[in-house]
């Protein structure tokens, strides 16, 4: 029987409301966290949101991975006095793609967070002081683990999907290969199976302005000021790989930011409109995130390659019955719409089942997070055929109806 549904709310209408973040440490001591590098860790405090209902066979959960700098408040708002919704508040809620009237979302601060997840700005328990840069190296794989140990916390055996963009995405493809009987589907957005050369070379540089920073002390400056020029700088320098060509043409062109001519001094740092955007960005930047946390994430994303473990891309998410719901866009130069494909072409090698587009943007690698409404459009179907498949299959089982 099919119920008739109210029309769709407005989509402000549809938030998930005041929110909070929840602390859970995993590991421990005695049994730590044993990391790619061969390190061990343990305990490890992990920040998380949750929203939604958690079903009674624990089948509806779906994991979000956020990417660089994201953290666990997806969506919602921490009080009704808080400016800003959480990261992807468009894309969680009733009515939405990620509907929490039926589904258990689920987002937390990747290891190496600044955001209440275990990093290097956390406390070292064994010196009482801030781990710094004797923070132990990170993976990707390693970020997966943590996530992986908390949805077992949860009671949860398998998640309906994994889902993430760009840094996120990674995650979700090292969790098809890594924990192939964990998730019904894998949703990647504007993501890669391994960085490029030129990525790699935009986050050594990066990293470069924040070594360069004289308040940077080796990673231990958090009794003082903190490289927070270098910090900027960093982000100032990202940021521009996030955007494209036409997008910030058409947003600033060469407008003059406080002049309608020229002013012909060379210490006059902001001139341009778009300068001005970008220190803009460089400082809000600073006011929310950790100089560290941003070496330690952006090195793991120059080490991820899916390949390199397992011989091929094919070969990595071959063992997995998942199935894949992959988007690109075609502005992103940074993760540019053949690297999709090449993941694609693996999938489709290894017999996967995969469900491909390529969308038309101009807003470059963010995107994802800002072109809501046609992703909307094909990810909610696509969701919603996952779920019913899990409800068919759980029906089939006990032999009986299923709700």
């Amino acid at each position: 029987m099919t119920l008739a549904s109210a029309p769709p709310l407005p989509r402000d209408d549809r938030s998930v409301g005041i929110v909070s973040t929840n602390m859970i440490d995993l590991f421990s001591a005695e049994s730590p966290l044993k990391l790619e590098s061969g390190v061990e860790l343990g305990p490890v405090r992990v920040a998380y949101e949750t929203y939604g209902q958690l079903n009674e066979d624990a089948s509806n959960a779906i994991y979000i991975c956020h990417a660089l700098t994201g953290d666990a408040n997806v969506a919602g708002k921490h009080s009704p006095e808080s400016k800003k919704a959480g990261w992807w508040d468009g894309m969680v809620g009733p009515g939405k793609t990620f509907d929490t009237n039926r589904f258990f979302v689920i987002c937390s601060n990747v290891l190496g967070g600044c955001k209440g997840t275990t990093g290097p700005c956390s406390t070292n328990p064994a010196t009482g002081k801030p781990w710094g840069s004797t923070f132990p190296f990170i993976t990707i794989g390693d970020m997966v683990e943590v996530h992986a140990q908390l949805v077992r916390s949860l009671g949860i055996r398998k998640l309906l999907a994994v889902v993430g963009g760009s840094l996120g995405g990674m995650m979700a493809l090292d969790w098809a290969a890594r924990f192939p009987d964990m998730a019904h589907a894998i949703v990647g957005l504007a993501t890669s199976a391994r960085l490029t050369a030129q990525g790699i070379a935009f986050n050594a540089v990066g990293r470069r302005a924040i070594y360069a920073d004289p308040n940077y002390k080796n990673g231990d400056y958090y009794e003082g000021e903190g490289p927070k020029f270098g910090l900027a700088l960093a982000r100032m320098i990202a940021h521009i790989t996030y955007l494209s060509e036409t997008s910030i043409e058409r947003k600033f062109g060469r407008k003059l930011q406080n002049s309608d001519q020229l002013g012909y001094v060379l210490q006059q740092e902001i001139e341009f409109q778009v300068e001005s955007y970008l220190h803009y960005q460089g400082q809000r930047f600073v006011e929310r995130f950790d100089a560290n946390c941003y070496l330690y994430l952006t090195r793991a994303m120059d080490y991820f390659d899916i390949s390199q473990k397992y011989g091929s891309i094919g070969a990595a998410l071959g063992q997995t019955a998942a199935r894949f719901f992959l988007c690109s866009y075609s502005s992103d130069w940074l993760f540019p719409p053949s690297q999709s494909r090449e993941i694609v072409t693996a999938l489709l090698g290894a017999g996967k089942n995969v469900t491909y587009l390529e969308l038309e943007s101009v807003k470059g690698h963010d995107s994802f997070l800002l072109e809501l409404e046609e992703l909307e459009s094909l990810l909610k179907p696509f969701l919603n055929s996952i779920s019913s498949e899990v409800m068919t299959l759980a029906s089939t089982r006990s032999g009986g109806s299923h709700r």
